[in-house]
């Protein structure tokens, strides 16, 4: 089975080698038929704590590392 990747924008890397990751997804509104932005944080592990905040990084999903992380780093798209 495939893994997934996901590409998202680094919001915090206060913790160590961990960083968290939002990844956005447009859905269209069923009523409204309008398109919305919605979001969901990934905690990721980084080895080299080598992101910071605003970067954009790919993620793929792996086996459990800790209670909330199930993504690691694969690299930073851009700043």
């Amino acid at each position: 089975m495939p893994r997934r990747v996901l590409v998202g924008t680094v919001v915090s890397d206060k913790m160590d080698k961990t960083i968290v990751v939002r990844v956005d997804r447009r859905v269209k509104h069923s009523l409204y038929k309008k398109f919305i932005t919605r979001s969901q944080r990934f905690s990721a592990h980084d080895e080299a704590n080598s992101c910071s905040v605003g970067d954009t990084v790919r993620i793929r999903e792996c086996r459990p590392l800790s209670r909330s992380k199930r993504f690691e780093l694969i690299e930073r798209v851009g700043a």
